[in-house]
């Protein structure tokens, strides 16, 4: 697509998403309605459209499972669209109103951006789960998936875009990019004139893309680097049953868990123990001197030797890194130095230690006692999530339908002028 085609149809999306706002909270719901009837009706043609996703990878590789559909995964889909539907309206909510002595009478009014281009890589249900949060939250979306996941995305909204109509409303409301294009990237970063808000949604190399060349605003959804700090006289069973649900339930996600930290006095406890499970699923560990010498001594079969490379990494894999720490301001510092603002927890029985980690660790969501695999906007209670932000700026953790509205000020008067 050419620049002068995409502007075309950029200019149709914008005044589309203009429209929207005008439509009352049960008209957004009734096309969300329609959206969750036409998967539920079409559930075994999403799936054969799925397969011809799928069957390009190897059943190893983790590609393959964040791209697979089942019917067990739809049924969450449209679940989640249900949660979106039975959240309340998030557009027009009185932030702050006031009036100041001079009689003009202030609102502070919340009210969609506009236009939202979500940029993100395989998982299909992205984009079912982005299209039901615009449309609720009164903005119009841009989807721009990957190469890998074309064909279910082609297939999901042509449907959604079906619904749309059928529920009275423009198509024009979701544009889908073709993945192939990839000259249409660039144009589409510098429309700052039509797209309101960029969010990218997939590994660092394509965050950092969009943030060095976008000239739309950003909000980053980080790659997931998720620690475990074990704290001394932390409960063995409880460690062991977190951290294996944590690197081992769905390890190709952001929220699965990649490095234990240990504190030195449960080498020889709660490591082994914990070892011993994740054997179970050929988890291969790489360990720091201090607890490659235990897990060496316990002969586990899947043991290699951490470098510094294996600190900081999202394996997306069944492999874990293991660091070993003398307390808990080591094991923060280890934490901080190298998360990416995703996912953190403590496992301890020391409540002066929990909030200490809780209030130190600079990260969207941190955890005491419980896996990281909960954080996720449906697990939240938000239906879904547009992405999980990794910064500071606006919105931080799983961002839902309040995470897409701004704000403006409505100004009453009956004749003031400055003086």
């Amino acid at each position: 697509m050419n620049k002068k085609n995409l502007i075309k149809k950029l200019s149709l999306i914008k005044k589309a998403g203009l429209t929207l706002e005008k439509y009352s909270d049960n008209q957004r719901n009734k096309v969300l309605r329609e959206i969750k009837s036409a998967l539920y009706n079409n559930k075994e043609k999403i799936l054969k459209f799925n397969k011809k996703d799928v069957d390009k990878f190897d059943k190893n590789d983790p590609m393959r499972d964040r791209l697979l559909l089942t019917s067990d995964r739809i049924d969450s889909i449209i679940e989640d669209i249900n949660t979106v539907i039975s959240l309340k309206n998030p557009i027009g909510k009185i932030l702050e109103k006031k009036q100041l002595k001079n009689g003009l009478e202030l609102k502070k009014v919340t009210v969609p951006f506009g236009v939202i281009c979500v940029i993100y890589e395989s998982r299909p249900n992205v984009t079912v789960d982005v299209v039901s949060l615009c449309l609720k939250s009164g903005n119009a979306v841009i989807l721009k998936g990957g190469e890998e996941a074309w064909n279910s995305n082609y297939f999901l909204v042509k449907l959604i875009k079906q619904a749309i109509v059928k529920a009275g409303l423009s198509e024009d409301l979701v544009l889908n990019i073709d993945p192939k294009d990839q000259s249409i990237i660039s144009n589409l970063l510098e429309a700052k004139d039509y797209v309101d808000l960029i969010i990218p949604r997939g590994g660092p190399g394509l965050i950092n893309f969009v943030q060095k060349n976008s000239k739309i605003p950003v909000i980053e959804t980080g790659a997931g680097v998720c620690h475990a700090f074990i704290d001394k006289g932390a409960k063995s069973k409880m460690a062991t049953d977190i951290v294996f649900n944590a690197k081992t339930s769905r390890p190709s996600v952001c929220n699965a868990l990649d490095t234990l930290v240990i504190h030195k006095k449960e080498l020889s406890t709660c490591l082994p123990s914990i070892a011993d499970k994740l054997k179970q699923e050929k988890v291969e560990i790489f360990a720091d001197e201090e607890s490659y010498r235990i897990l060496e001594k316990k002969k586990y079969p899947y043991l290699k030797k951490a470098t510094k490379q294996s600190f900081g990494k999202e394996f997306l894999s069944l492999k874990i890194a293991v660091k070993t720490v003398k307390d808990i301001n080591e094991a923060i510092e280890h934490v901080n130095d190298h998360s990416t603002k995703h996912s953190e927890l403590i496992i301890t029985e020391n409540n002066k230690n929990a909030e200490k980690f809780l209030q130190e660790v600079d990260a969207s969501c941190v955890y005491h006692n419980a896996s990281t695999r909960f954080t996720d906007g449906s697990q939240f209670g938000l239906g879904g999530e547009i992405g999980i932000s990794t910064q500071k700026l606006h919105a931080r953790g799983p961002m839902s339908i309040e995470e897409l509205t701004t704000y403006k000020w409505t100004i009453k008067g009956k004749g003031q002028v400055r003086e």
